[in-house]
Protein backbone atom coordinates (compact mmCIF):
# COMPACT_ATOMS: atom_id res chain seq x y z
CA UNK A 1 0.00 0.00 0.00
CA UNK A 2 1.45 3.36 -0.88
CA UNK A 3 1.14 6.22 1.77
CA UNK A 4 0.90 9.81 0.20
CA UNK A 5 1.16 12.99 2.08
CA UNK A 6 -0.82 15.54 0.61
CA UNK A 7 -0.26 18.99 1.67
CA UNK A 8 -2.65 21.37 1.14
CA UNK A 9 -5.88 19.26 1.99
CA UNK A 10 -8.02 22.03 2.51
CA UNK A 11 -7.19 23.96 -0.21
CA UNK A 12 -9.11 23.64 -3.89
CA UNK A 13 -7.16 20.73 -5.64
CA UNK A 14 -5.79 19.01 -2.53
CA UNK A 15 -9.53 18.90 -1.09
CA UNK A 16 -10.57 17.20 -3.80
CA UNK A 17 -7.22 15.05 -4.73
CA UNK A 18 -7.73 13.62 -1.17
CA UNK A 19 -11.12 11.17 -1.85
CA UNK A 20 -9.22 10.50 -5.23
CA UNK A 21 -6.04 9.07 -3.79
CA UNK A 22 -8.28 7.08 -1.24
CA UNK A 23 -10.48 5.79 -3.98
CA UNK A 24 -6.53 4.92 -5.83
CA UNK A 25 -6.37 2.33 -2.65
CA UNK A 26 -3.48 4.90 -1.00
CA UNK A 27 -2.97 5.45 2.39
CA UNK A 28 -3.32 9.29 2.92
CA UNK A 29 -1.84 11.13 5.21
CA UNK A 30 -2.46 15.11 5.34
CA UNK A 31 -0.62 17.54 7.26
CA UNK A 32 -2.53 20.54 8.37
CA UNK A 33 -1.86 23.52 10.31
CA UNK A 34 -6.00 23.47 11.33
CA UNK A 35 -6.92 20.12 12.04
CA UNK A 36 -10.61 21.02 12.67
CA UNK A 37 -10.35 21.95 8.71
CA UNK A 38 -9.20 18.43 7.70
CA UNK A 39 -12.31 17.00 10.24
CA UNK A 40 -15.07 18.72 8.68
CA UNK A 41 -14.51 17.09 5.29
CA UNK A 42 -16.08 13.58 4.65
CA UNK A 43 -13.19 11.82 4.09
CA UNK A 44 -11.39 13.25 7.59
CA UNK A 45 -12.16 9.60 9.10
CA UNK A 46 -10.23 7.72 6.43
CA UNK A 47 -6.70 9.52 6.76
CA UNK A 48 -4.56 10.55 9.10
CA UNK A 49 -4.40 14.16 10.15
CA UNK A 50 -0.87 15.02 11.37
CA UNK A 51 -1.07 19.04 12.91
CA UNK A 52 1.72 20.65 11.73
CA UNK A 53 3.23 24.30 10.33
CA UNK A 54 4.24 23.89 6.56
CA UNK A 55 7.28 26.18 7.91
CA UNK A 56 8.39 24.03 10.76
CA UNK A 57 11.67 21.89 9.32
CA UNK A 58 10.62 19.74 12.51
CA UNK A 59 6.80 19.52 11.73
CA UNK A 60 7.22 18.78 8.01
CA UNK A 61 9.92 16.20 9.26
CA UNK A 62 7.51 14.50 11.42
CA UNK A 63 4.93 14.45 8.78
CA UNK A 64 7.24 12.98 6.25
CA UNK A 65 8.43 9.81 8.08
CA UNK A 66 7.25 6.84 6.40
CA UNK A 67 5.56 8.37 3.72
CA UNK A 68 6.33 6.83 -0.05
CA UNK A 69 4.93 10.18 -2.36
CA UNK A 70 4.71 13.43 -1.50
CA UNK A 71 1.92 15.61 -2.78
CA UNK A 72 2.78 19.50 -2.83
CA UNK A 73 -0.11 21.91 -3.09
CA UNK A 74 1.23 24.64 -1.19
CA UNK A 75 0.76 28.25 -2.06
CA UNK A 76 1.10 31.79 -0.77
CA UNK A 77 0.05 33.67 -3.08
CA UNK A 78 -1.02 37.07 -0.95
CA UNK A 79 0.49 36.55 2.32
CA UNK A 80 2.76 39.56 2.02
CA UNK A 81 5.37 41.69 0.18
CA UNK A 82 7.68 38.54 0.16
CA UNK A 83 5.67 35.79 -0.64
CA UNK A 84 7.56 34.61 -3.42
CA UNK A 85 10.86 34.06 -0.78
CA UNK A 86 8.20 32.23 1.43
CA UNK A 87 7.25 29.65 -1.61
CA UNK A 88 10.75 28.80 -1.79
CA UNK A 89 11.55 28.46 1.54
CA UNK A 90 8.59 26.23 1.94
CA UNK A 91 9.63 24.00 -1.02
CA UNK A 92 13.33 23.37 0.12
CA UNK A 93 12.01 22.43 3.77
CA UNK A 94 9.74 19.80 1.87
CA UNK A 95 12.64 18.90 -0.32
CA UNK A 96 15.31 18.41 1.88
CA UNK A 97 12.51 16.65 4.75
CA UNK A 98 10.93 14.14 1.65
CA UNK A 99 15.23 13.47 0.99
CA UNK A 100 16.30 12.17 4.34
CA UNK A 101 12.77 10.61 5.25
CA UNK A 102 13.39 8.38 1.91
CA UNK A 103 10.43 9.47 -0.16
CA UNK A 104 10.00 8.01 -3.50
CA UNK A 105 8.38 10.23 -5.60
CA UNK A 106 7.08 13.95 -5.31
CA UNK A 107 4.46 15.27 -7.69
CA UNK A 108 3.68 19.31 -7.44
CA UNK A 109 0.84 21.38 -9.66
CA UNK A 110 2.92 24.22 -11.07
CA UNK A 111 2.25 26.65 -13.76
CA UNK A 112 3.18 26.61 -17.45
CA UNK A 113 6.96 27.78 -18.54
CA UNK A 114 6.25 29.72 -21.96
CA UNK A 115 9.65 29.64 -23.78
CA UNK A 116 10.80 33.07 -24.29
CA UNK A 117 8.76 34.68 -22.26
CA UNK A 118 8.94 36.90 -19.57
CA UNK A 119 7.13 34.96 -16.84
CA UNK A 120 4.78 36.94 -14.31
CA UNK A 121 5.69 36.64 -11.20
CA UNK A 122 3.13 34.27 -10.13
CA UNK A 123 4.41 32.23 -13.26
CA UNK A 124 8.14 32.83 -12.03
CA UNK A 125 7.32 31.35 -8.44
CA UNK A 126 5.53 28.60 -9.82
CA UNK A 127 8.74 27.50 -11.98
CA UNK A 128 11.12 28.40 -8.67
CA UNK A 129 9.22 26.02 -6.53
CA UNK A 130 9.22 23.50 -9.42
CA UNK A 131 13.38 23.64 -9.87
CA UNK A 132 13.64 23.19 -5.70
CA UNK A 133 11.97 20.25 -5.74
CA UNK A 134 13.64 18.62 -8.88
CA UNK A 135 17.12 19.15 -7.49
CA UNK A 136 16.10 17.14 -3.64
CA UNK A 137 17.41 14.05 -5.19
CA UNK A 138 14.32 12.37 -4.78
CA UNK A 139 12.14 11.71 -8.59
CA UNK A 140 10.11 14.49 -9.12
CA UNK A 141 6.91 14.71 -11.32
CA UNK A 142 5.82 18.79 -12.28
CA UNK A 143 2.78 18.99 -13.67
CA UNK A 144 2.52 22.31 -15.40
CA UNK A 145 -1.10 23.56 -15.84
CA UNK A 146 -2.48 26.43 -17.66
CA UNK A 147 -6.26 27.45 -16.50
CA UNK A 148 -8.01 24.91 -14.59
CA UNK A 149 -11.91 25.58 -14.92
CA UNK A 150 -13.82 23.34 -12.39
CA UNK A 151 -16.82 24.47 -10.05
CA UNK A 152 -15.13 26.95 -7.19
CA UNK A 153 -11.33 27.32 -8.80
CA UNK A 154 -10.69 30.90 -8.67
CA UNK A 155 -9.95 31.16 -12.61
CA UNK A 156 -13.02 29.66 -13.36
CA UNK A 157 -15.13 32.60 -10.66
CA UNK A 158 -12.78 34.86 -12.39
CA UNK A 159 -14.23 33.69 -15.84
CA UNK A 160 -17.98 33.19 -14.86
CA UNK A 161 -18.26 36.67 -13.19
CA UNK A 162 -16.90 38.64 -15.74
CA UNK A 163 -18.78 37.25 -18.26
CA UNK A 164 -22.05 36.90 -16.58
CA UNK A 165 -21.83 40.76 -14.83
CA UNK A 166 -20.63 42.40 -17.82
CA UNK A 167 -22.62 41.95 -21.35
CA UNK A 168 -20.63 44.77 -22.48
CA UNK A 169 -16.64 45.37 -21.69
CA UNK A 170 -13.70 47.36 -21.86
CA UNK A 171 -10.64 44.61 -21.78
CA UNK A 172 -7.30 44.70 -21.78
CA UNK A 173 -4.83 43.12 -24.09
CA UNK A 174 -4.92 40.56 -22.54
CA UNK A 175 -7.48 38.91 -23.39
CA UNK A 176 -5.82 37.81 -26.62
CA UNK A 177 -3.58 35.69 -25.47
CA UNK A 178 -3.54 31.84 -25.91
CA UNK A 179 -4.56 29.77 -23.41
CA UNK A 180 -4.95 25.62 -23.08
CA UNK A 181 -7.08 25.33 -20.28
CA UNK A 182 -7.73 22.01 -18.34
CA UNK A 183 -10.80 20.72 -16.23
CA UNK A 184 -9.97 20.14 -12.84
CA UNK A 185 -11.38 16.21 -13.38
CA UNK A 186 -7.95 16.21 -15.74
CA UNK A 187 -5.78 17.69 -13.61
CA UNK A 188 -6.82 15.02 -10.75
CA UNK A 189 -6.51 12.12 -12.76
CA UNK A 190 -2.97 13.19 -13.52
CA UNK A 191 -1.94 13.87 -9.99
CA UNK A 192 -3.26 10.37 -8.95
CA UNK A 193 -1.50 8.81 -11.74
CA UNK A 194 2.20 10.74 -11.41
CA UNK A 195 2.20 8.71 -8.00
CA UNK A 196 3.30 5.14 -10.12
CA UNK A 197 5.98 6.89 -13.08
CA UNK A 198 9.49 5.17 -12.73
CA UNK A 199 11.77 6.43 -10.36
CA UNK A 200 14.00 7.38 -13.34
CA UNK A 201 11.12 9.79 -14.29
CA UNK A 202 12.16 13.37 -12.63
CA UNK A 203 11.18 16.30 -14.60
CA UNK A 204 8.22 18.75 -15.79
CA UNK A 205 5.38 17.99 -17.88
CA UNK A 206 3.02 20.63 -19.60
CA UNK A 207 -0.80 19.04 -19.01
CA UNK A 208 -3.80 20.85 -21.21
CA UNK A 209 -7.17 20.09 -22.45
CA UNK A 210 -7.26 19.98 -25.63
CA UNK A 211 -8.55 23.19 -26.74
CA UNK A 212 -6.29 25.88 -27.30
CA UNK A 213 -8.20 29.67 -27.14
CA UNK A 214 -7.86 32.98 -26.12
CA UNK A 215 -9.70 34.40 -23.00
CA UNK A 216 -12.01 36.43 -25.10
CA UNK A 217 -12.82 33.41 -26.56
CA UNK A 218 -13.18 31.54 -23.73
CA UNK A 219 -15.34 34.00 -22.49
CA UNK A 220 -17.63 34.02 -25.18
CA UNK A 221 -17.81 30.12 -24.65
CA UNK A 222 -18.64 30.41 -21.42
CA UNK A 223 -21.75 32.45 -22.08
CA UNK A 224 -22.70 30.23 -24.71
CA UNK A 225 -22.96 27.28 -22.31
CA UNK A 226 -24.92 29.82 -19.74
CA UNK A 227 -27.45 30.57 -21.82
CA UNK A 228 -26.17 34.46 -22.06
CA UNK A 229 -25.99 36.51 -25.24
CA UNK A 230 -22.50 37.28 -27.14
CA UNK A 231 -20.46 39.19 -25.17
CA UNK A 232 -19.26 42.77 -26.42
CA UNK A 233 -16.42 44.10 -25.79
CA UNK A 234 -13.62 47.03 -26.44
CA UNK A 235 -10.26 46.35 -26.40
CA UNK A 236 -7.84 49.15 -24.57
CA UNK A 237 -4.07 48.98 -24.74
CA UNK A 238 -3.14 50.89 -21.40
CA UNK A 239 -5.27 48.56 -18.67
CA UNK A 240 -2.46 47.51 -17.27
CA UNK A 241 -1.88 44.36 -14.84
CA UNK A 242 -2.28 47.03 -11.55
CA UNK A 243 -5.65 48.13 -13.29
CA UNK A 244 -7.08 45.15 -14.07
CA UNK A 245 -6.97 43.18 -11.03
CA UNK A 246 -8.69 46.13 -9.18
CA UNK A 247 -11.64 45.91 -11.90
CA UNK A 248 -11.50 41.63 -11.40
CA UNK A 249 -11.49 42.33 -7.51
CA UNK A 250 -14.73 44.65 -7.88
CA UNK A 251 -16.64 42.90 -10.18
CA UNK A 252 -16.14 38.82 -9.14
CA UNK A 253 -15.70 37.70 -6.09
CA UNK A 254 -12.09 36.84 -6.23
CA UNK A 255 -10.27 39.94 -3.85
CA UNK A 256 -7.74 42.12 -5.60
CA UNK A 257 -4.78 40.70 -3.88
CA UNK A 258 -5.53 36.84 -5.55
CA UNK A 259 -6.69 38.61 -8.54
CA UNK A 260 -3.15 40.69 -9.01
CA UNK A 261 -1.16 37.71 -9.72
CA UNK A 262 -3.61 35.46 -11.68
CA UNK A 263 -4.46 38.60 -13.98
CA UNK A 264 -0.82 39.05 -14.55
CA UNK A 265 -0.15 35.89 -15.51
CA UNK A 266 -2.44 36.21 -18.13
CA UNK A 267 -0.08 37.95 -20.70
CA UNK A 268 1.80 35.11 -20.86
CA UNK A 269 0.91 32.29 -23.75
CA UNK A 270 0.15 29.28 -21.68
CA UNK A 271 -0.03 26.34 -24.42
CA UNK A 272 1.63 22.94 -23.93
CA UNK A 273 4.46 22.52 -25.54
CA UNK A 274 4.83 19.06 -25.61
CA UNK A 275 2.40 15.77 -24.22
CA UNK A 276 4.47 13.31 -23.06
CA UNK A 277 2.93 12.90 -19.83
CA UNK A 278 0.46 10.57 -21.98
CA UNK A 279 3.31 8.14 -21.73
CA UNK A 280 3.04 7.38 -17.98
CA UNK A 281 -0.67 8.33 -17.74
CA UNK A 282 -2.70 7.84 -20.77
CA UNK A 283 -5.93 9.68 -22.12
CA UNK A 284 -9.21 7.95 -20.59
CA UNK A 285 -10.92 6.07 -23.28
CA UNK A 286 -13.48 9.04 -23.70
CA UNK A 287 -10.72 11.65 -24.09
CA UNK A 288 -10.03 14.54 -22.63
CA UNK A 289 -12.71 17.18 -21.65
CA UNK A 290 -12.71 20.17 -23.85
CA UNK A 291 -13.32 23.40 -22.59
CA UNK A 292 -17.51 23.84 -23.00
CA UNK A 293 -17.93 20.62 -21.33
CA UNK A 294 -15.84 21.45 -18.04
CA UNK A 295 -17.93 24.92 -18.03
CA UNK A 296 -21.01 22.70 -18.21
CA UNK A 297 -20.15 20.18 -15.61
CA UNK A 298 -18.46 23.14 -13.37
CA UNK A 299 -22.35 24.75 -13.60
CA UNK A 300 -24.10 21.57 -12.59
CA UNK A 301 -21.83 20.86 -9.34
CA UNK A 302 -22.68 24.68 -8.64
CA UNK A 303 -26.43 24.72 -9.35
CA UNK A 304 -26.85 21.74 -7.07
CA UNK A 305 -25.06 22.78 -4.47
CA UNK A 306 -21.99 19.94 -5.24
CA UNK A 307 -18.92 21.79 -4.71
CA UNK A 308 -16.82 20.30 -2.53
CA UNK A 309 -14.14 22.46 -2.49
CA UNK A 310 -14.07 25.93 -3.81
CA UNK A 311 -10.58 29.13 -4.06
CA UNK A 312 -11.53 30.40 -0.97
CA UNK A 313 -11.29 27.03 1.16
CA UNK A 314 -7.65 27.55 0.92
CA UNK A 315 -5.36 28.64 4.26
CA UNK A 316 -2.58 30.86 3.21
CA UNK A 317 0.54 28.71 3.43
CA UNK A 318 2.99 30.75 5.49
CA UNK A 319 0.77 32.99 6.71
CA UNK A 320 0.74 33.63 10.86
CA UNK A 321 -1.96 31.73 13.12
CA UNK A 322 -4.53 34.18 14.24
CA UNK A 323 -5.01 33.09 18.35
CA UNK A 324 -8.92 32.35 19.63
CA UNK A 325 -11.05 34.78 21.39
CA UNK A 326 -10.68 32.45 24.34
CA UNK A 327 -7.11 31.76 24.21
CA UNK A 328 -5.27 32.59 27.07
CA UNK A 329 -3.00 34.58 24.59
CA UNK A 330 -5.73 37.45 25.19
CA UNK A 331 -4.53 38.09 29.10
CA UNK A 332 -3.92 41.43 29.51
CA UNK A 333 -4.98 42.78 26.26
CA UNK A 334 -7.60 44.74 24.64
CA UNK A 335 -10.98 42.69 23.29
CA UNK A 336 -13.91 44.33 22.76
CA UNK A 337 -16.94 42.87 23.32
CA UNK A 338 -20.85 43.61 22.36
CA UNK A 339 -23.21 40.45 23.27
CA UNK A 340 -26.95 40.26 22.56
CA UNK A 341 -29.32 37.93 25.13
CA UNK A 342 -32.57 37.03 23.12
CA UNK A 343 -35.59 34.16 23.94
CA UNK A 344 -36.87 32.98 21.17
CA UNK A 345 -40.44 30.96 20.82
CA UNK A 346 -38.80 28.50 18.74
CA UNK A 347 -37.17 25.23 18.85
CA UNK A 348 -33.36 25.04 19.04
CA UNK A 349 -33.56 23.07 15.52
CA UNK A 350 -35.46 26.11 13.62
CA UNK A 351 -33.27 28.54 15.05
CA UNK A 352 -30.25 26.65 13.88
CA UNK A 353 -31.78 26.28 10.41
CA UNK A 354 -32.05 29.94 10.41
CA UNK A 355 -28.27 30.59 11.67
CA UNK A 356 -26.90 28.21 9.86
CA UNK A 357 -28.17 29.76 6.66
CA UNK A 358 -26.90 33.11 7.26
CA UNK A 359 -25.19 35.13 4.28
CA UNK A 360 -25.06 34.49 0.85
CA UNK A 361 -28.08 34.72 -1.28
CA UNK A 362 -30.22 34.39 2.52
CA UNK A 363 -28.06 37.70 3.42
CA UNK A 364 -27.94 38.66 7.23
CA UNK A 365 -31.10 40.05 8.17
CA UNK A 366 -30.72 43.39 8.69
CA UNK A 367 -29.71 46.23 7.11
CA UNK A 368 -29.07 44.89 3.57
CA UNK A 369 -28.24 48.38 2.35
CA UNK A 370 -25.53 48.58 5.26
CA UNK A 371 -23.89 45.24 4.39
CA UNK A 372 -23.64 46.00 0.87
CA UNK A 373 -21.91 49.54 1.46
CA UNK A 374 -19.17 47.57 3.84
CA UNK A 375 -18.84 45.05 1.54
CA UNK A 376 -18.22 47.44 -1.35
CA UNK A 377 -15.44 49.49 1.10
CA UNK A 378 -13.98 45.92 1.53
CA UNK A 379 -13.80 45.20 -2.14
CA UNK A 380 -12.33 48.58 -2.83
CA UNK A 381 -9.51 48.57 -0.52
CA UNK A 382 -8.63 45.32 -1.51
CA UNK A 383 -10.32 42.51 0.39
CA UNK A 384 -12.67 39.88 -0.07
CA UNK A 385 -16.38 41.76 0.51
CA UNK A 386 -19.83 40.16 0.21
CA UNK A 387 -19.43 38.55 -3.13
CA UNK A 388 -17.10 35.66 -2.44
CA UNK A 389 -21.00 33.84 -0.58
CA UNK A 390 -20.70 30.62 0.66
CA UNK A 391 -19.91 27.04 -0.62
CA UNK A 392 -22.83 25.32 0.37
CA UNK A 393 -26.34 27.28 0.71
CA UNK A 394 -27.65 25.08 3.45
CA UNK A 395 -24.68 23.59 5.37
CA UNK A 396 -21.45 25.38 6.99
CA UNK A 397 -18.33 23.51 8.22
CA UNK A 398 -14.85 24.78 9.54
CA UNK A 399 -12.65 26.44 7.16
CA UNK A 400 -15.56 27.43 5.30
CA UNK A 401 -15.83 30.86 3.68
CA UNK A 402 -18.87 32.91 3.78
CA UNK A 403 -18.78 36.02 2.46
CA UNK A 404 -16.23 37.98 4.38
CA UNK A 405 -15.98 35.85 6.92
CA UNK A 406 -15.11 32.62 7.45
CA UNK A 407 -15.99 29.54 9.58
CA UNK A 408 -14.01 29.12 12.41
CA UNK A 409 -15.38 26.85 14.83
CA UNK A 410 -19.33 25.18 14.76
CA UNK A 411 -20.69 21.85 16.64
CA UNK A 412 -23.61 21.34 13.73
CA UNK A 413 -25.90 22.31 15.95
CA UNK A 414 -25.75 24.89 18.85
CA UNK A 415 -22.88 27.23 18.31
CA UNK A 416 -21.00 29.22 15.42
CA UNK A 417 -17.89 31.19 15.42
CA UNK A 418 -17.04 33.38 12.19
CA UNK A 419 -13.68 35.25 12.05
CA UNK A 420 -13.70 38.22 9.90
CA UNK A 421 -11.44 38.55 6.91
CA UNK A 422 -12.23 41.76 5.86
CA UNK A 423 -10.24 44.49 6.14
CA UNK A 424 -10.34 46.33 9.64
CA UNK A 425 -7.49 47.24 11.76
CA UNK A 426 -7.90 44.42 14.01
CA UNK A 427 -9.33 41.00 14.78
CA UNK A 428 -13.38 40.26 14.63
CA UNK A 429 -15.50 37.41 15.30
CA UNK A 430 -18.83 36.91 15.50
CA UNK A 431 -20.37 34.31 17.56
CA UNK A 432 -23.94 32.72 17.30
CA UNK A 433 -24.77 30.41 19.95
CA UNK A 434 -28.18 28.59 20.79
CA UNK A 435 -29.21 27.24 23.85
CA UNK A 436 -32.49 25.40 25.34
CA UNK A 437 -34.69 27.15 28.67
CA UNK A 438 -37.45 25.46 30.47
CA UNK A 439 -40.81 26.40 29.40
CA UNK A 440 -40.39 25.67 25.52
CA UNK A 441 -38.33 28.70 24.52
CA UNK A 442 -34.76 29.24 23.54
CA UNK A 443 -32.28 31.05 24.21
CA UNK A 444 -30.37 32.91 21.38
CA UNK A 445 -27.20 34.79 22.27
CA UNK A 446 -24.71 36.52 19.89
CA UNK A 447 -21.32 38.24 20.63
CA UNK A 448 -19.53 40.39 18.60
CA UNK A 449 -15.68 40.24 19.36
CA UNK A 450 -12.75 42.88 18.58
CA UNK A 451 -8.80 42.97 18.95
CA UNK A 452 -7.66 46.52 18.36
CA UNK A 453 -4.30 46.55 16.51
CA UNK A 454 -2.74 50.21 17.17
CA UNK A 455 -4.49 53.35 18.48
CA UNK A 456 -6.84 53.07 14.80
CA UNK A 457 -7.71 49.75 16.08
CA UNK A 458 -9.31 51.37 18.96
CA UNK A 459 -10.30 54.21 17.01
CA UNK A 460 -12.53 51.71 14.13
CA UNK A 461 -13.96 50.09 17.40
CA UNK A 462 -15.48 53.40 18.91
CA UNK A 463 -16.11 54.52 15.28
CA UNK A 464 -19.11 51.56 14.33
CA UNK A 465 -19.84 51.04 18.33
CA UNK A 466 -22.91 53.36 17.84
CA UNK A 467 -24.13 51.29 14.71
CA UNK A 468 -23.86 48.04 16.17
CA UNK A 469 -26.97 48.24 18.26
CA UNK A 470 -28.91 48.73 14.50
CA UNK A 471 -26.71 46.52 12.52
CA UNK A 472 -26.69 43.49 15.20
CA UNK A 473 -29.70 44.11 17.33
CA UNK A 474 -31.89 43.92 13.89
CA UNK A 475 -29.67 41.23 13.12
CA UNK A 476 -30.63 39.09 16.08
CA UNK A 477 -34.32 40.25 16.19
CA UNK A 478 -34.85 39.55 12.56
CA UNK A 479 -33.05 35.49 13.02
CA UNK A 480 -35.36 34.93 16.29
CA UNK A 481 -38.64 35.92 13.59
CA UNK A 482 -37.41 34.30 10.78
CA UNK A 483 -37.22 31.10 13.41
CA UNK A 484 -40.18 31.73 14.92
CA UNK A 485 -41.72 31.19 11.57
CA UNK A 486 -40.12 28.48 10.21
CA UNK A 487 -41.26 26.78 13.93
CA UNK A 488 -44.98 27.45 12.58
CA UNK A 489 -44.58 26.08 9.27
CA UNK A 490 -44.46 29.63 7.23
CA UNK A 491 -41.89 30.42 5.25
CA UNK A 492 -39.12 33.44 6.40
CA UNK A 493 -40.06 36.41 5.12
CA UNK A 494 -37.31 37.77 2.15
CA UNK A 495 -35.31 34.83 2.53
CA UNK A 496 -36.63 32.09 0.40
CA UNK A 497 -35.45 28.46 0.56
CA UNK A 498 -35.21 27.51 3.58
CA UNK A 499 -37.18 24.66 5.14
CA UNK A 500 -36.84 22.43 8.10
CA UNK A 501 -34.86 19.63 7.99
CA UNK A 502 -36.59 16.45 7.75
Amino acid sequence: MTLSLVTGSTGYVGGRLVPQLLDADHDVRVLVRSPEKAEAHEWADRVEIVPGDATSDDDVRRAMEGVDVLYYLLHSIGAGRDWVETERRMAQTFADAAASAGVQRIVYLGGMDPEGEELSEHLRSRKQVGEVLLASGVPTTVLQAGVVIGSGSASFEMLRYLTERLPVMVTPTWVHTRIQPIAVRDVLRYLVGSASMPSEVNRTFDIGGPDVLTYLEMMQGYAQVAGLTRRRVVPVPVLTPGLSSHWVGIVTPVPASIARPLVDSLKNTVVAAEDDIRQYVPDPPEGLIGFQRACELALTKIQTLDVPTRWSSAATAGAPSEPLPSDPDWAGGSLYKDERTREVDASPESLWTIIEGIGGRNGWYSWPLAWWIRGLMDRLVGGPGLRRGRRNQKDLVVGDALDFWRVEATDDSTFLRLRAEMRVPGLAWLELQVGSTEGGTTTFHHRALFHPRGLLGHAYWWAVWPFHGIVFGSMQRNIAQAAERLERGEEPKAHQGIRRRP
